[in-house]
């Protein structure tokens, strides 16, 4: 019985072999698997490797080979031969837009007239071209609260998004008449495309003025004569650094230097304000606007400013300081009455239409008086070129269908605002030079050019000093107190302000 026993047992023994070598085999080829895939290697693995190369081996020398282990503890050793689980990636950081995908975006945008949903509610092609070049400026040049040079990036980003809005202008063209040769030798006349005559004289002298304003504020890279310091200032600004002068004030060369850049910007200023104010003319004058008029002029400016602008005696400078011009909302609302009566009346003699006048009055007193209204238009925006646009030219953009005018328009007021604000700085270092140097010079420019200047209307304080010191025979300075104004003159005088947009495009 007990050999029986052990009979068994060995049988038992001989089973639990065979099974065990079955088991190992698998055991070896997951090993092999995972060393093939790259998983990481450890001793385990390498001698599963080893025993996988060599030859089968009978199953009662693996048992006396190795120790005999349940099942469950050779799971436990294939386990670890599996990759251990990694951390997801790091997000990476976003590249940089390239010039083709921010013109993309920049061209969808005025594609869709700012209407991002594309529900076609969007403004149109002209108010959205105006918008990103006004956007533009502001976003690259800001208050410009220090006469110094743009960041080289920003100028770059400048010049290379203005020249992307400014292509559209390429396209924009007009029909001219032109010649060809056939080839039979004879001259036949066709109609070709250019680019039409306004943007082609206009585009070219903006962009030389916004390089002259560029170079302008490159000139103020090396000077180290005065500097800026933020403080409090008695100045409406206060947010503005204020400049800073030894205190002996400028050297010579510096103050000449300046007043030539000054000199500069003043003429870059003019210009653009020409070249907007005429684009402004041709723009044609919304519906929206006629409806609110008032029925005539006397209703827009008042009796006491009618009768001024209608008396025989005119004196533009004594109507100015007879009105109050105290604040910028002042100013504009003066601008506003008279553009709105010259309108009316423009309308009124177009139609032959004699009720905004009376019977009374004949063409050419009708023609003197709206003359009148426009000289002091073009004398407020030539002593105030900072103040905000009026009614009539918020309208006119709004409401504007024309490409081209709308590039033009938009282009020069951005151009006469950022050679504003560089006279303003400039205007700034003047008078603290002034007030280091203890002088009681004047603070205003006495070399900026007005239509004052072009008509001959000096101020009376200007020749106190001459008429103290002439001999009691000299005769005194004659002021004209009658001026009667026409279209001829209005026009030379906007062709001595600076450039002037051709007046036909066809």
């Amino acid at each position: 019985m007990v050999r029986a026993l052990e009979e068994e047992k060995e049988h038992l023994r001989a089973k639990l072999g065979q099974f065990k070598g079955m088991f190992d085999g698998i055991r070896q080829t997951k090993s092999l698997v995972i060393e093939t895939n790259g998983g990481p290697s450890t001793p385990s693995d390498r001698l599963s490797k080893s025993q996988a190369t060599s030859p089968l081996t009978d199953p009662n020398e693996q048992q006396q080979e190795q120790p005999v282990l349940p099942p469950t503890a050779d799971v436990e050793r294939a386990e670890p031969s599996r990759p251990p689980p990694s951390d997801p990636p790091a997000p990476q950081p976003r590249a940089a837009p390239s010039d083709l995908d921010m013109m993309k975006e920049k061209f969808a945008k005025l594609l869709l007239g700012e209407d991002m949903s594309g529900g076609g509610k969007g403004v149109s092609s002209a108010l959205a071209l105006s918008n990103a070049i006004t956007n533009l400026a502001a976003s690259a040049f800001g208050e410009q609260k220090r006469l110094e040079p743009m960041a080289p990036d920003t100028k770059a980003r400048w010049k290379k998004e203005i020249d992307w809005l400014l292509s559209v202008t390429d396209h924009i063209v007009e029909f001219v008449p032109s010649k060809q040769k056939a080839k039979d030798g004879s001259n036949m006349e066709i109609m070709i495309t250019r680019q039409r005559t306004d943007l082609h004289m206009n585009v070219p002298a903006l962009k030389k003025l916004d390089g002259m304003l560029l170079d302008c504020l490159d000139n103020f890279k090396d000077q180290n004569e005065f500097y800026y310091e933020k403080g409090p200032s008695n100045n409406e600004k206060w947010w503005i650094p204020t400049p800073k002068v030894p205190p002996n004030g400028l050297s010579e060369v510096t103050r000449k230097w300046l007043q030539y850049q000054k000199d500069s910007v003043h003429q870059v200023l003019k210009a653009a304000m020409a070249i907007n104010a005429q684009v402004l003319t041709e723009m044609e004058i919304p519906e929206s606007y006629i409806e609110a008029l008032p029925k005539n002029g006397r209703a827009s400016l008042g009796d006491a400013m009618y009768k001024s602008i209608t008396d025989d005696f005119f004196d533009p400078d004594v109507f100015l300081q007879s009105v109050d011009l105290s604040s910028e909302h002042k100013i504009v609302d003066l601008k506003n009455k008279i553009e709105a009566s010259v309108v009316i009346w423009e309308r009124k003699m177009n139609a032959k239409d004699k009720s905004a006048w009376g019977s009374g009055v004949s063409m050419e007193k009708r023609e003197i008086i709206e003359d009148r209204a426009e000289t002091i238009l073009l004398i407020l925006k030539h002593r105030f070129p900072g103040i905000p646009q009026s009614d009539l030219d918020i309208n006119k953009i709004q409401y504007n269908r024309n490409v081209g005018h709308a590039i033009l328009e938009s282009y020069s007021r951005i151009i006469e605002s950022l050679a504003f604000t560089v006279l303003s700085r400039i205007d700034d270092v003047v008078l603290i030079d002034s007030q280091a140097r203890g002088g009681d010079q004047a603070t205003e420019d006495d070399s900026k050019t007005t239509l004052l200047d072009f008509m001959g209307w000096e101020p009376d304080n200007k020749n106190a000093d001459a008429d103290a010191n002439a001999s009691a025979d000299a005769p005194p300075p004659v002021k004209a107190t009658t001026i009667i104004t026409n279209k001829k003159f209005l026009d030379k005088l906007e062709t001595l302000s600076g450039l002037k947009s051709p007046s036909s495009r066809h």
